[in-house]
């Protein structure tokens, strides 16, 4: 599995480095840009910026935009756990992110199966 196309870095400028937050027009531009397909998606997404946004680094934000070039089923197997992301997309903040997504949204599929 790996992204869909090219990752588009909309964090990119060199004013945005890694450890700056995130200002609240290009957050707006990355929520716009999670938008997805299946609900349990946008569960954990949803979950992940009420939890994280307000202190969201640009670092964060560039390794969202790689897990949003994947496929739905691709990004929901990354979620669930049912893959791992792979070392040739997935650095380190990558890896990080969907480590705090998983967390986060733990409760969220433990709930959705005792329905």
């Amino acid at each position: 599995m790996e992204p869909a196309f090219g990752v588009a870095r909309i964090f990119a400028s060199p004013a945005a480095q890694g450890g700056e937050v995130l200002g609240e027009r290009a957050l707006s531009k990355l929520k716009w840009r999670c938008r997805r397909g299946l609900l349990e998606n946008d569960l954990f997404i949803a979950r992940f910026f009420e939890r994280h946004e307000s202190g969201l680094t640009c670092a964060r934000a560039q390794a969202m935009e790689t897990l949003m070039d994947l496929s739905d089923n691709d990004l929901l197997d990354l979620l669930l756990g049912r893959k791992e992301p792979e070392a040739d997309w997935a650095n380190p903040d990558v890896v990080e992110l969907l480590r705090l997504m998983r967390q986060d949204g733990a409760h969220i599929s433990s709930d959705r199966s005792n329905h």
